[in-house]
């Protein structure tokens, strides 16, 4: 430091009076003095380092900021107020390299910029290799799809229950995110399963074939958990399934009208027999799956078929026999069946339909 006494000795005529050439000079000059010897400076040097460097970048252009930024972006112990200083900078260019790499930043410091600054500054923010659940969550909040992607796809990026949801609400419409957000290990198995039932076919495929092998293990157990769910804890006494001479036509229309009249009449067999008629699951099974009290198999089947809300509805208080149906209650149902896709749904009859043949041949050989 001593030797160096005349570089700092001339800093003040330069401030004062040095054009900005003669600043981005003396600006070098004493950042690469800085970074020559950083990991043997006192805190106290390192302020005074701070001191001094942010009195040269107040004027200089953008072309000496950046070369700053990237200087420092990789020291541990960089001047602090010239790393946020850099980080704040409007210019993006100037502000990537620390906001991305610099581990003087803590996470007050990150979470300022996520909050105020542009969609450049909050994807830089999105590249780093690790970022707190406070951050992300802004930056899902704040961030245009290309941040929100990013987040989703940096496994260094935690993210909170309101982050994991708000990514599940917006991949509803962004079959990439999908795609990113299943393809976390950490994604708790609520939102992967909300993820799946509402994601298109084709991306349900991709996320099994893009997959690693334990994630491809979860998807399928996730498949089979949204099957036993309906299932499960439900074998009780079992209906016979008679149809009683009704004739329910093949084409969907037709199948619609004709189960939403047998609901609305009260006819629980025959409409019993309908739906597993259209679904190809016996009359019995159907029955174990829609009795389930702790799901709506009936949205999923109805979703599945086609159906309109109204058809579900008479469904759903045919099954209830009335009770448990007040406007609130139907009105959260029909919410729930406004979210679900046709695709999903229909996998999950498709994954029953395998379940139904399956025990059906064990059945046969026992």
């Amino acid at each position: 430091m001593n030797a160096d006494a005349p570089l700092l000795a001339a800093l003040e005529d330069i401030v004062k009076h040095g054009s900005q050439d003669r600043r981005a000079d003396m600006l070098d000059r004493v950042a690469n003095l800085f970074i020559g010897s950083a990991a043997s400076f006192s805190e106290e040097h390192v302020q005074l380092f701070d001191e001094v460097l942010n009195r040269l970048i107040a004027e200089i252009e953008t072309k000496a900021r950046f070369e700053l930024s990237i200087k420092l972006s990789g020291i541990r112990n960089a001047p602090l107020g010239v790393v946020r200083r850099l980080a704040e900078d409007d210019d993006i260019f100037v502000a990537r390299p620390v906001l991305e790499l610099s581990e003087r930043l803590a996470d007050p410091d990150l979470l300022k910029v996520a909050r105020t600054k542009s969609q450049p500054h909050l994807l830089a923010i999105s590249n780093r290799q690790r970022i707190a659940e406070t951050i992300t969550d802004v930056l899902v909040r704040r961030g245009d799809r290309e941040v929100v992607r990013n987040v989703a796809g940096n496994s260094g990026a935690c993210l909170s229950q309101t982050g994991f949801s708000a990514l599940v609400r917006k991949a509803e419409r962004d079959g990439i995110l999908a795609e990113k957000i299943g393809q976390r290990s950490d994604t708790p198995q609520p939102f992967f399963h909300q993820l799946f039932i509402q994601a298109t076919h084709i991306v349900q495929k991709r996320l099994v074939a893009t997959a690693t092998p334990e994630t491809q293990a979860k998807i399928r157990r996730v498949l089979a958990d949204i099957s036993e769910q309906f299932t499960r804890d439900t074998m009780s006494a079992e209906h016979s399934a008679a149809s009683d001479g009704h004739n329910i036509e093949q084409d969907a229309k037709s199948d619609e009208m004709a189960i939403a009249e047998l609901a609305s009449a009260g006819r629980y067999d025959e409409t019993i027999a309908a739906l597993s008629g259209l679904c190809k699951i016996p009359p019995q099974n159907m029955h174990r799956i829609l009795a389930n009290k702790r799901a709506d198999p009936a949205i999923v089947v109805c979703k599945a078929l086609g159906f309109a809300w109204s058809t579900a509805q008479a469904i759903i208080v045919l099954l209830t026999k009335g009770h448990g149906t007040s406007a609130h209650t139907l009105e959260s149902k029909h919410r729930n069946f406004e979210k679900l896709s046709a695709s999903g749904s229909q996998e999950v009859l498709r994954l029953w339909y395998r379940r139904q043949d399956d025990q059906g041949n064990n059945q046969e050989h026992v």
